[in-house]
């Protein structure tokens, strides 16, 4: 046997071993106790073109020791990268994942079944239907429910919004959508997503109508309004999209009220749920879904408020034929199904044909805590924003415009008001950008009513009330300081 592949084969099978995989195991849990007591910066110092230099390199030629490759990845990934065990890491509404659901990536990828069809993937397509199921339920939907996972919430919402599209235009797959296509209306505040989905499903973004706001959320008398004149100008409505914990505040739209209207009027409602649907799972904050069941599809994303690691999404629909519809194609080589016959091949109901498992690292999580435990979790992060709200209210140099509903909260440093709104628009956005410089904490920033916020999303349970102490005070310092100059 040639030598060089000998080589190759021995290199194959020792990685495959307890001894390369206590390596990364050992990488992955000096990670986790590095960060998640508070020591050290919570991202990179490095800007894009350094980090860049590191690894602006030829293409190797020839393999490496296992050690030194684990070497690298410590020194230039893990060092650089963001930290989002560490306590003070409050930016975007990616979470601090849970240690069962990380070591189950690494069986899901030594599986590396492919989910679209059941020959395929024989486990991997029961657990996903499983795990759907599971979710129809908490959402209230039917014995005729189901789903399938996405890529992430921006895919949940584009399948949802296909089906409707398919429910209102069943030719539009074969046809086209014509040169009057219906209208999708939406909260002001809804996903950027939304307005993607409406523009990649041939509509136009012209299409989209917007409904006001009323505290962060929509206007419900607004809503009607719209429909109403929608109606009687003869466009016809293919959805109506609320959003359950919007992307800026974390706010909840009444869908029992939008619910009702929908209902009223044979409209679809789409629920974007990605980040605020695991509610479902507490007993506190459970009743800000109230009137989820009357939704014809929603997104969930168990990657936020389940802290389910990159990627978990999922896109659920009251009647599963529904999504079936939207994907209406024959691939003879693959989908078998007879007729009446429970089709667990994936593929009948989602984008991707090579798609993975992610249901398995969810369906480990809920094993490993249940659903009492996920509740627990999403009222002790609901409640640190509120912590947050209460420390903000004491002090004259911030203003919270509103009160948190979940897990996140914005808040705008005033300093004592000596400066116009422009000028502190400004400042805030410097304050944000100089803040994160420095490493002892990360925040986002957004707009809210064309004034400039600064933003928290907390999706890590190890962060404290000192933690919350010691942002506000670095960001009062660092305010102070920006404003003197």
């Amino acid at each position: 046997m040639n030598p060089t592949l000998t080589r190759l084969l021995a290199e194959l099978e020792h990685d495959m071993s307890t001894e390369a995989a206590h390596g990364f195991a050992r990488l992955v849990a000096a990670y986790f106790a590095d960060t998640r007591v508070g020591d050290g910066r919570v991202s990179t110092a490095l800007a894009p073109t350094e980090l860049a230099t590191r690894f602006d390199e030829p293409l190797p030629r020839a393999g490496q020791p296992m050690a030194d490759v684990l070497a690298r990845l410590e020194r230039d990934v893990v060092a650089e990268s963001n930290r989002l065990m560490h306590p003070r890491s409050m930016g975007h509404q990616v979470s601090a994942p849970l240690g069962a659901a990380v070591w189950a990536e690494a069986l899901t990828g030594a599986l590396n079944q492919s989910g679209a069809v059941w020959e395929m993937s024989p486990v991997g397509t029961i657990v996903e239907t499983q795990v759907v199921r599971w979710m129809c339920a908490l959402a209230g939907f039917g014995p005729g429910a189901g789903g399938t996972f996405t890529s992430g919430g921006t895919e949940a919402n584009f399948a949802g919004l296909l089906a409707a599209r398919q429910a209102a235009m069943p030719d539009a797959w074969t046809q086209g959508v014509g040169a009057t296509p219906p209208v999708v209306v939406c909260g002001e505040h809804a996903h950027y997503g939304v307005a993607r989905a409406v523009g990649e499903l041939g509509l136009g973004t012209d299409h989209i109508v917007t409904v006001p706001s009323r505290e962060f959320r929509m206007d419900v008398a607004a809503l009607e309004q719209t429909l109403d004149r929608l109606r009687a100008d003869a466009r016809a409505v293919m959805a109506v999209v609320a959003t359950a914990g919007t992307t800026a505040t974390g706010s909840f739209d009444d869908l029992e009220a939008i619910g009702q209207l929908c209902d009223a009027r044979g409209l679809w409602l789409h629920v974007d749920g990605a980040h605020g649907a695991s509610a479902l799972f507490s007993p506190l904050h459970r009743t800000r879904l109230a009137g989820l069941h009357r939704a014809r599809s929603m997104a969930w994303d168990p990657h936020k408020m389940m802290l389910i690691p990159l990627t978990a999404s999922v896109v659920l629909v009251r009647d599963e034929a529904d999504l079936e519809a939207a994907f209406s194609q024959r691939a003879p080589y693959l989908f078998h199904a007879g007729d009446g016959e429970r089709n667990w091949d994936q593929g009948v109901r989602s984008f991707s044909c090579s798609r993975r498992i992610d249901a398995f690292k969810v369906w480990v999580a809920l094993q490993r805590h249940g659903a009492e435990g996920f509740g627990i979790l999403y009222d002790h992060l609901c409640a640190t924003a509120r912590t947050l709200f209460d420390l903000l209210g004491t002090r004259p140099d911030f203003v919270a415009p509103h009160e948190p509903q979940s897990n996140i909260l914005c808040f705008r440093y005033v300093g004592g008001r000596a400066v116009n709104e422009a000028a502190l628009d400004a400042l805030n956005l410097e304050l944000r950008t100089s803040y994160n410089r420095g490493g002892d904490g990360w925040i986002t920033t957004t707009v809210l009513g064309g004034r400039r916020v600064l933003r928290v999303t907390l999706m890590n349970p190890r962060t404290t009330a000192a933690d919350l102490a010691r942002v506000v005070d670095g960001l009062a310092r660092l305010g102070a300081e920006l404003a003197a100059r």
